[in-house]
């Protein structure tokens, strides 16, 4: 009887480090990703942290069925959409940055929620909690941001129930919550965005990875109720966090944070066939891409870095001949030393004042 081999004998070479990735540019690493279903004309939602958005972009830049069911008003310059809200994502709904928020969105959009605050105070106006900086400027009224708020969450509703492929990008374990009735909001209250910081009625809180697994299967099984076709891709936003409300030093939270998230996606994927998890944070932070797609900051991503992360989701989703021609990108291939290369378009992230009050607390 012949003996059995090594169980390693018969893996594929993308499998060692060794062929892989050892003596390899960034930009010649192949088969990251292999897809576990097809997508098609299916009609495309995205939502999540700040990198989400250029998924969403992308996939409108290629001409595929993009979901957008909160478009601007035809008054409104286009340079000016994304500074509304608009395009941004299938919904006006900003940055959603847990899970916990994704699911609270969900229920708000199909009346199953319905948080206490639904409007904070900002200098020369209001805003909505749950998108403080969805405009440039607050609105004028109360009335105008309830309005407004409600004719978004019909529009979510709307997303939920025509999407066939949600993309969701996990950005963040850390959230502050209202201590009444568990809203997540996607900032600090009491930042530039709008509100008044007060600690007997907000708590900052650490979503654990049991959290958020049970998070993610709830809103599974709430999209599913009304959307039983509806199929879902994971990733994991490569932007490190801006700041931290724990006690531990930012590269070490963010190492924490981004972890527990990898390890939920890749996971929730695993047990559930129509999950999919695509590794957008694997591409760009392993020690294989030699930082090659950070910009000086190590925390922006470069363009390139962009360009090379939505390269193997449409090689693998869209490889057929309507979208080949355009999909293809000719990257040079410099020498293996770290470079800087050059910034993608500006981002619209909510982070950006946990930054803010950093540089106030520094002075």
């Amino acid at each position: 009887m012949e003996k059995e081999k090594n169980p390693y004998s018969r893996q594929p070479g993308k499998a060692f480090w060794a062929s892989a990735v050892a003596g390899r540019h960034p930009f010649e690493l192949t088969e990251m990703y292999t897809k576990k279903f097809e997508i098609g004309d299916a009609p495309i939602a995205t939502a999540g942290s700040c990198f989400a958005q250029h998924v969403g972009r992308y996939i409108k830049e290629r001409n595929f069925n993009f979901l957008d069911e909160e478009l601007a008003p035809p008054h409104l310059p286009l340079q000016l959409h994304s500074s509304y809200g608009y395009g941004l994502y299938s919904a006006r709904y900003g940055n959603v940055y847990t899970v916990r928020q994704l699911l609270q969105l969900f229920q708000r959009a199909f009346g199953e929620y319905t948080p206490v605050e639904n409007y904070w105070s900002a200098k020369n106006g209001y805003v909505d909690p749950f998108r403080p900086s969805i405009e440039p400027t607050p609105f004028v009224s109360v009335e105008e941001a309830l309005e407004l708020q409600t004719f978004h969450l019909n529009r979510v509703q709307k997303v939920f129930e025509d999407c066939r492929v949600f993309i969701f990008t996990l950005g963040l374990t850390e959230a502050w919550i209202n201590r009444e009735d568990g809203a997540v909001y996607p900032v600090v209250p009491g930042s530039r965005a709008g509100g008044i910081f007060d600690a007997s009625r907000y708590v900052f809180h650490n979503f654990t990875y049991p959290e958020i697994m049970t998070d993610l299967e709830r809103f599974h099984r709430c999209l599913h109720t009304i959307n039983p076709e509806c199929k879902i891709i994971l990733t994991v936003s490569p932007v490190s966090l801006a700041a931290t409300g724990t006690a531990n030093h930012i590269v070490s939270a963010a190492m924490y944070s981004k972890s527990v998230l990898r390890a939920v996606a890749g996971d929730f994927a695993t047990v559930h066939q129509d999950v999919d998890y695509f590794p957008s944070y694997d591409i760009i932070t392993s020690p294989a891409s030699l930082s090659y797609h950070f910009m000086p900051d190590r925390r922006t991503i470069a363009a390139v870095g962009i360009d090379m992360v939505m390269e193997f989701f449409f090689r693998e989703h869209f490889s057929n001949e309507f979208c080949a021609a355009e999909t293809e990108i000719v990257s040079p291939l410099p020498s293996l030393h770290v470079i800087f290369p050059q910034a993608d378009e500006e981002e619209i992230c909510d982070e950006k004042f946990f930054a803010e009050l950093m540089n106030e607390t520094i002075k």
